[in-house]
Parts: structure tokens; sequence; C-alpha cells
């Protein structure tokens, strides 16, 4: 057998269940424990590109492996707050016990909520993400994904006038403070252009802050609630319940999510790896 009929039985073990009509996917037939082709990695590449986020499940990783694999797709960026103990400086710890750190004053000035991306505060974000489950609930702790480009098609004419060509800044300086480390804060589109898919996207985290450049508050907080009444609308969300060894991989340029946080104080556990965008700018 040839090495191109191999990597072509490899790519068609593949299966991919769609979860929602345009967001969200389970793909089987892999194991991301081993090395992939660049056959099987670009026909996950192109599923993602479709669906926005994709799940594995019963997939028994290392933090080794999963880096790995995440790797595969692009450059891996280590976040400042990452909290790990051993030498794999991208993998980065999402737990429980650390949410407190994070919980600020609220700001009247803004639109707060948990709908997010990742790394937005960067000049560059981060453009994807591969998340694993380590210490579940029982019940509870699920993940909530948009489709950010659903989300924006479905504003009304006169919404997608007013937000074109505004921007949003993002504001985690506080977070990163706690760590010795600082970043100017940046603006982005809030109507992105997805490089890869060329659709536009509603593009804001709620977790940052977040103001319109140029608008009085009152404008800025009224075109944020009604992005935010976008995001929470089920017709553009996929909802994943977590199960010991699933794994999650999301295009964070065309997809926003919400940790839902109902397990109380159980020590659940999720580990992250983050991949840069463009290689020329993976460290702005």
């Amino acid at each position: 057998m040839s090495t191109a009929e191999q990597l072509r039985q490899e790519s068609a073990t593949l299966s991919v269940r769609p979860l929602q009509p345009t967001l969200g996917a389970e793909i089987g037939g892999v194991d991301l424990a081993s090395p992939i082709s660049d056959e099987v990695r670009d026909a996950i590449k192109a599923t993602l590109l479709q669906y926005k986020v994709v799940f594995f499940r019963d997939q028994q990783l290392t933090a080794e492996q999963q880096a790995a694999f995440a790797a595969r797709f692009g450059k891996l960026y280590t976040h400042p707050n990452t909290t790990r103990n051993d030498n794999i400086a991208s993998i980065h710890k999402i737990q429980a016990v650390d949410f407190a750190k994070y919980e600020r004053i609220k700001d009247p000035t803004t639109i707060e909520a948990g709908y997010h991306t990742d790394t937005s505060w960067r000049l560059v974000p981060t453009w994807g993400a591969v998340l694993r489950s380590v210490n579940l609930p029982e019940v509870g702790g699920d993940t909530i994904w948009v489709d950010a480009g659903a989300a924006y098609e479905g504003l009304s004419d006169e919404l997608k006038a007013r937000l074109t060509d505004l921007h949003v800044t993002h504001d985690f300086r506080a977070a990163l403070k706690r760590v010795g480390q600082d970043y100017p804060i940046v603006a982005h589109p809030i109507v992105r252009t997805h490089r890869e898919t060329g659709k536009s996207i509603l593009w804001v985290n709620f977790t940052q802050r977040p103001h319109i450049v140029g608008l009085d508050l009152a404008e800025g907080r009224e075109l944020l609630r009604a992005v935010l009444e976008q995001y929470q609308k089920p017709e553009y969300q996929v909802r994943f319940s977590w199960r010991p060894n699933s794994v999650a991989f999301w295009d964070n340029r065309a997809a926003v999510h919400y940790a839902v946080r109902n397990y109380g104080d159980f020590p659940r556990v999720l580990e992250r790896v983050l991949i840069a965008d463009e290689v020329a700018c993976a460290d702005l």
C-alpha cells in the first residue's frame, strides 16, 4: 500500500456527527494519544472551520499528548496565568479554585457576563484551543459555545449598520498584574472578518470589561447588550456535557464560550492548550 493510499484510509476512518446545523460536531475514529497524519489533521481542521467547535470522546491523553496534538495545528501559546509545576509550559489548568482570584468589582460603565473568547486582550489573540477533562463533578459543569457568525447574521440590518466599523476594548490588566505582568489595552473590531472563512463574526469578550470606542457609555452599553442578547439565544448555541476523557477543540475566532458554574465547591479541573495565530505575530 502506498503512503498516499494509507493516508486516505486514515482520513476515511474519521466519523463526524453534527450536534447543531452550524455549530458543534463529535469526531470519532481517531486516537489523539497517537501522532496524526497530515491528512487526518487537515480533515479535523476542515471540520473545525465548518462547525467552530469539535468534540472527541474516550481519549485517554496525557498532558504531553494533548500538547503534541494541539501543536499539529500551530505554535503553542503560554498564557501568563499558567499554573503548572511541570515542564509543559503551554498547559493551563482551568480549575474552580482559581475563579475567586479573578472576581472583580462590577463595572457599571459596561456590560459583563460569562461569554468570552480566549486572549482577546492581546493584539493578535490565539486562534485555537484544546481543552481536556481532568476532574469532573458527577453532574453539572457543562460548557456552552456560541456560533458568533450566526449571531451576527441574525442581527437586524439596522444593528449591523450601527456596529460596522466600531471597535471594542477588553481589559485584562488586573489579572495580569497579579502575576507580575502587564499589557496595553488594545481595540478589536466588534464585527471581525474570519481570516480563513471570510465570514463576519460578532466578537466581544464580556468577561473583560468591554467598552466600545468613540461612543458615550449609554449607547455603548445599549449595543453591548444587543450583542449579549444574540449570544444568549439557544438557536446559536451548542451545550457540551463533559465526561471523563473528553476533549474539546474550538476556533477562537468563530465562537465564544461560556463555562456553566453549577457544581458548587467541587474541585473541577480541565487543562487547556492555546494555539497562536499567524506565526509572524504569535508573540504579540
